[in-house]
């Protein structure tokens, strides 16, 4: 490799993390590919956000940078007529396509990928033989690694998890959290000419067209970044998990797309929180909460999407077979009646975005208890989401919310009926359907639709010690029967 080769960055490789440092001499290439922009069909704020992304970057890095606009990546690299240095990608195909383009000699060297905290090949020795993962142990031995909330050999506080602290419902005679607005990027000459360009392409996507809210460029990030740490990281915590149908923020921190597109480090994230708390700006449990997101879970689903392999996305231990019904894929979030699903589409629909308990526990469990197919979902999650890049969702569908690998990843289903979300939002009271009915023309479709899926899969619940207490209690319902006569027909939800 020379020391003058030329760096090819990814539209999700856009940080001082990969063209900074030791790389920082570089001449920079970025290449919009229109096959790309074609080949699904996204949401119109993702193909924004990304087209954005990559023209503020030639913008920022000025003379090294050279931007190409070609119909694919192979048309992009003959035309700059040089091989290129190439940071491994971030998906199974990805990965395949750098690894013939070096064959062919497009691509002088592949570098590991320094967008996450710890190498994929640590993980690989931290994994060994296990045939079981428990999210709890990789975490620990990040915050070990790390130094992150310990003292010496320690955790701050002597408990490493305050997530028992993190599960209240949203605070009532409230319409919202009241806390400070996220930052809201603004829009640019760069932004202005993205749309015009997307309007002009014509391409098929899903979504409304709106305003960006996410951070595209390293100096948003970190503005991002500084105002939730000062202003919302005290009150995340309580409320990570509730729902507030007229505050689709709350109190997170929106850094999932700058996460996701390698311009913000994970651990400048973690060290700002981490900070924060020793400096007494921010109450553990919030900071704790925060840190394990990141820190725990989201290097945890990188980690065990290559762990897993490319294969993993066929998994279907549950046998959902159910395709995608239109109006969910096309986000027709005007065609449902529970409030809670309908304020989550619309959510996707106008920002392409819903916070964690909307995925899981509303859409994901939803999803779940109607057996739609996981691939389908996992490449709906990937496409519509704009933080979906391809290695995101295949563990978190597969695994985490449709529990289709059969229990590789999560120890029980994860779906809930309507108690859970009228406990932990605000949505049930204006919702024609009454999260205590299982049977009726009201009849919640999450309460009746929980215990559906319990009498679908009673054998497999039943061996769980997890879950055997859901078989047990249905089997107490004296209008089962009635139940599930109306589920097989429910055609409104």
């Amino acid at each position: 490799m020379s020391d003058d080769t030329p760096l090819w960055l990814f539209a999700d490789q856009l940080g001082p993390a990969v063209y900074g440092g030791e790389h920082a001499h570089r001449e920079v290439l970025l290449v919009e590919a229109t096959s790309a922009l074609t080949k699904r069909r996204y949401h119109r704020q993702k193909l924004h956000l990304v087209l954005s992304a990559l023209r503020h970057a030639e913008r920022d890095l000025g003379d090294r940078a050279t931007l190409i606009k070609a119909d694919t990546y192979i048309d992009a690299l003959e035309r700059f007529n040089r091989p290129v240095l190439v940071h491994e990608p971030t998906s199974h195909a990805a990965e395949k396509f750098v690894h013939r383009l070096r064959k062919q000699g497009l691509v002088a060297d592949i570098l590991p990928t320094p967008t996450f905290a710890l190498p994929r090949k640590d993980f690989q020795e931290w994994a060994g033989e296990r045939t079981r993962f428990r999210m709890e142990d990789f975490y620990r031995d990040q915050r070990r690694r790390f130094d992150i909330l310990m003292n010496g050999s320690d955790p701050v506080g002597n408990r490493w998890n305050y997530d028992e602290d993190n599960r209240e419902p949203p605070p009532k005679k409230q319409s919202t959290l009241e806390v400070p607005a996220p930052y809201k990027p603004r829009e640019d000459d760069i932004d202005e000419q993205v749309r015009r360009d997307l309007d002009e392409m014509n391409l098929e996507t899903v979504g409304a067209d709106g305003p960006r809210l996410f951070a595209v460029t390293p100096a948003e990030a970190k503005r991002a970044l500084s105002r939730f740490i000062e202003h919302r990281l005290p009150d995340f915590g309580r409320y990570e998990d509730a729902i507030m149908s007229e505050d689709w923020a709350m109190a997170h921190s929106l850094l999932s797309v700058p996460l996701n597109l390698g311009m913000l480090h994970p651990l400048d994230a973690v060290e700002a929180a981490e900070a924060a708390y020793r400096n007494t700006l921010a109450p553990l449990a919030a900071v704790e909460g925060f840190i394990r997101q990141i820190l725990g879970w989201r290097e945890y689903m990188w980690h065990l999407y290559w762990h897993f392999g490319p294969d993993y996305t066929d998994k279907n231990e549950l046998a959902a077979h159910a395709p995608i019904p239109d109006w969910w894929a096309d986000l027709d979030a005007d065609a449902v009646t529970a409030q809670c699903l309908h304020h989550a589409l619309a959510g996707v629909r106008d920002r392409g975005w819903t916070h964690h308990i909307q995925r899981l526990m509303i859409l994901g469990s939803h999803a779940l208890q109607r057996g739609y197919r996981p691939d389908e979902l996992t490449d709906w999650f990937a496409t519509t989401f704009v933080d979906g890049f391809r290695w995101v969702m295949p563990t978190n569908v597969v695994g985490m919310s449709q529990h289709a690998d059969g229990g590789l990843l999560a120890t029980k289903p994860y779906t809930s009926g309507g108690a859970y979300i009228n406990k932990m939002s605000n949505h049930c009271g204006a919702c024609e359907f009454d999260p205590k009915k299982r049977v009726g023309d009201d009849a919640c479709p999450f309460t009746a639709g929980y215990w559906a899926f319990t009498h679908r899969h009673r054998d497999l619940l039943a061996k769980n010690n997890r879950t055997q207490r859901m078989v047990a209690n249905m089997d107490r319902l004296k209008d089962l029967d009635a139940l599930l006569e109306q589920e097989s027909a429910r055609d409104r939800f």
